[in-house]
């Protein structure tokens, strides 16, 4: 019998919603970001579940407030990668016998923040008891049905692009888990881990401004996002530039890593990955830009089914590869 550490989780993934019937006209089929359920009169009632383990998803420099923290803005981020504003969250708690009552009120405080960060509640949940924290939270938000941006509407020719720059998080993770020394700007490194941020209006506004033709979140590494983004849209993408933060790039000369490897397969990003009509780049840009974020070109889609980047002697493929559970 094979193992669920062979199969891995996009393995597993596939094997349950092969036994699972789908809903008729499912506004988001299997494989995206959320899901969601047609209210009738234009509406969507976007829905994502996500699950944080300590064993698995928290370093030991991680506070439980913040772990709590970051269980809600990981199923946030999924919304955002839809256009859709969280309008509630509910957390299931399995907490070991053990626990400390100061350590389940700084959870819920957690929770708390997490959710008030992006103007919304926890609302309700469920309690157990469990070998190890685990906190699993369901996001939802509404949108209208016009606005709701999936996986697989790029087209060739859709320019490409992203909300922020990559490799932090992977810098940050070798600092907290390898206990490597990092330049005196590793503390944005450390904090990219410790206090992700999902980028909800960004990913509205370029809903409500009808721009983006395709979205994901980049929460499993940015390499394995476009190829995920590829899949579910049938086309290629050529990047032609590489958003590497500063702050990586520094840690990468620092300890002589490649700074292109920390920003492609690192993961635990909250960033999003779009793909644009080039007829509306501004406009896209500008809503992007009014709300306070940036919208940065990496590349285009095309029509070959591949991920490759340009370089100084011709173009590189890009693996596919991130996070993954059983297996990273």
């Amino acid at each position: 019998m094979v193992s669920a550490k062979e199969l891995g989780e996009r393995k597993i993934i596939q094997l349950i919603t092969t036994c699972l019937e789908p809903m008729p006209n499912a506004p988001i089929p299997f494989g995206d970001d959320a899901s969601a359920i047609d209210l009738g009169n234009n509406k969507l009632v976007v829905i994502n579940t996500d699950m944080l383990v300590a064993k698995t998803d928290v370093p030991e420099s991680m506070t439980l407030w913040q772990a709590a923290r970051k269980a809600v803005i990981m199923n946030i981020s999924d919304l955002a990668a839809k256009g859709t504003k969280p309008t509630a969250v509910l957390a299931s708690l399995g907490l070991p016998e053990n626990l400390t009552e100061e350590e389940i009120i700084e959870i819920g405080k957690g929770l708390n923040a997490g959710a008030k960060e992006y103007g919304t509640y926890v609302i309700g949940g469920d309690t157990n008891q469990a070998q190890d924290v685990t906190i699993n939270c369901v996001a939802l938000g509404i949108c209208q049905s016009g606005h709701l941006i999936k996986r697989s509407g790029a087209k060739a020719g859709d320019i490409v692009a992203v909300t922020g720059a990559f490799g932090k998080t992977a810098a940050g993770l070798k600092i907290l888990i390898a206990n490597l020394s990092g330049p005196d700007d590793s503390g944005a490194l450390v904090d990219s881990v410790l206090m992700p941020r999902a980028r909800v209006k960004e990913g509205v506004a370029l809903a409500q401004s009808q721009t983006a033709t395709a979205s994901i979140d980049t929460s499993d590494g940015l390499a394995w996002s476009l190829h995920e983004l590829s899949q579910a849209s049938g086309v290629g993408f050529c990047l032609d530039y590489l958003p590497v933060a500063v702050e990586a790039e520094n840690f990468a000369k620092h300890h002589g890593f490649d700074p292109n490897e920390l920003a492609l397969y690192g993961g635990e990003e909250y960033e999003l990955l779009v793909t644009i009509n080039p007829q509306l780049w501004k406009k896209a840009k500008q809503a992007v830009e009014t709300v306070g974020g940036e919208l940065i070109k990496i590349g285009v889609a095309t029509e070959q089914k591949q991920v490759i980047i340009k370089t100084g002697n011709g173009t590189v493929a890009v693996e596919a590869r991130g996070w993954e559970h059983f297996k990273t």
